[in-house]
């Protein structure tokens, strides 16, 4: 089978298109035709060697991938071949809270990720995607969507009385704000781009800034929620952007810290945390539990992700370079199986 190798922290240039036989499954093991997989920011650090200083090398990367389950080895009970699936993040995070055990079994870091034409996974390291949703689709799930989930709605508890702020326009904003509009609550978006913040008014976007415009968007936020603050801000921009989030949340509000687009590494004023008695979360995507509690409010609602570009699978290359390049919407899909 052809699989792609990271084969050394030389970034997206030590991708390579590799042969491996094709594994079969043990007890307890499903394997999976992958159809398609998604891109996300980490996939970049993981390239470039800053996600993990000691990976170890060759790794398959890419945590995000779907497919149909083509053989199962001994007492597999919760799937079957032909069941439509896709791999959760963390292998061993089924429920409860995250340890540092379970850390330790993130597809395309800590183990072998989705980027190959099969995979084996343990049968609980797998969830069935909804019906109406297809294989590009249901790719872009076990990353952006279940941390946009988990942070709104499993710690976030968003409501219809709320206001929540989304930084950008990429995976896990848009996941935000489809979640958020389900929810009944208000939304405002940030982005540089005009044409991204209209298609964000499209999708139900309340208010838009763009950022590039308005530099002090901190302030219009402010302005635009009554001059008290949102209720909750996804935060995926780091210490490039987190000083403006505390200032632009209310107080007794929520910061869900995602990602760290615009760096890292820079002093962050606590005082606002401690004066305006905020909450500030930090939410490293979430378990198989979040990921079926969110794939039924996926089906009840017809959600459908939003997808930004599908590159083939001789392509990859040039997909990492698209997402690095910030031109996306919404998801970047790798279609594996033509």
């Amino acid at each position: 089978m052809k699989v792609y190798e990271l084969q050394s922290n030389a970034g997206i240039d030590a991708l390579k298109l590799v042969e491996r036989p094709e594994p079969k499954p043990q007890a307890g093991q499903v394997l999976i035709r992958v159809h398609a997989t998604s891109l996300n920011y980490r996939d970049l650090i993981v390239a470039a060697g800053t996600y993990n200083p000691t990976q170890k090398y060759p790794l398959i990367p890419m945590s995000d991938g779907a497919g149909e389950v083509v053989a199962v080895g001994e007492g597999v009970t919760r799937v079957k071949v032909g069941d439509r699936v896709a791999g959760i993040f963390f292998q061993d995070w089924i429920y409860g809270q995250l340890t540092r055990q379970k850390m330790k079994s993130d597809l395309g870091g800590g183990i072998d990720g989705m980027l190959a034409e099969h995979v084996i996974l343990h049968q609980d390291g797998v969830v069935i995607l909804p019906d109406h949703l297809s294989y590009e689709e249901g790719a872009t799930l076990p990353c952006a969507a279940v941390t946009a989930w988990h942070a709104l709605v499993t710690k976030g508890n968003v409501s219809a009385n709320d206001t929540v702020l989304l930084l950008g326009t990429g995976g896990v904003s848009i996941f935000a704000l489809q979640f958020a509009k389900i929810h009944g609550a208000r939304v405002i978006i940030t982005s540089s781009s005009e044409d991204k913040l209209a298609r964000a008014r499209e999708l139900g976007a309340d208010e838009t800034v763009n950022y590039k415009i308005t530099p002090d968007w901190d302030k219009q936020v402010y302005e635009l929620s009554d001059r008290t603050g949102v209720d909750h801000v996804i935060e995926v921009g780091g210490t490039g952007t987190l000083p403006k989030s505390l200032q632009a949340v209310r107080i007794g509000g929520r910061v869900s810290l995602i990602g760290v687009l615009s760096g890292r590494g820079e002093e962050v004023d606590p005082l606002p945390i401690l004066f305006k008695s905020l909450t500030v979360q930090g939410i490293y995507v979430g378990s198989r539990e979040n990921f079926e509690a969110m794939n039924q409010t996926i089906a009840q609602h017809q959600v459908k992700p939003i997808i930004d570009k599908v590159f083939a699978f001789n392509q990859v290359q040039e997909a990492y370079r698209y997402l690095q390049s910030a031109a996306h919407f919404g998801k970047v899909v790798i279609k594996v199986t033509q």
